[in-house]
C-alpha cells in the first residue's frame, strides 16, 4: 500500500457498530482508499483489521453498497507493481457529501 494512514489516523475512526444509529448520508467517512476507478470509504474500524464503509469498484455504482472490507485484503492488492492507496489529504466528511457516494444512499 502507498501511503498507509497513520495509527493516530487509524485510532480517530469510530469502533465498529457505534454509528449504526445514524442515517448513512450523515455517516462520516474518515478515511479513503483508491486505486484507479475504485474507492474504499471507512466510517467505522474494529481497531486491528475490520473496516465497515462504502465501496465503489470499477466505478460500478448499480453494485456499489455499504459493507465490510478488511485493511489486509487492501494492503495486499498488488496489481503489476501498482497499490491501493489512502489520502493523505482526506478530511472527515458526511457521505451524503461524498460526489461518488451522495446518490447512492
Amino acid at each position: 500500500m502507498w501511503n498507509p494512514p497513520s495509527a493516530e489516523l487509524l485510532r480517530r475512526v469510530p469502533r465498529l457498530r457505534t454509528t449504526k444509529h445514524i442515517a448513512a448520508k450523515e455517516k462520516v467517512i474518515h478515511l479513503h482508499f483508491f486505486f484507479g476507478a475504485c474507492d474504499w470509504y471507512v466510517a467505522e474500524y474494529d481497531g486491528e483489521d475490520l473496516f465497515f464503509g462504502f465501496a465503489v469498484l470499477n466505478d460500478d455504482f448499480v453494485n456499489a453498497e455499504w459493507g465490510y472490507f478488511t485493511f489486509s485484503e487492501l494492503q495486499d492488492i498488488n496489481i503489476y507493481g501498482l497499490k491501493i492507496d489512502c489520502d493523505l489529504y482526506w478530511k472527515p466528511t458526511p457521505a451524503g457529501e461524498i460526489e461518488r457516494i451522495k446518490d447512492y444512499l
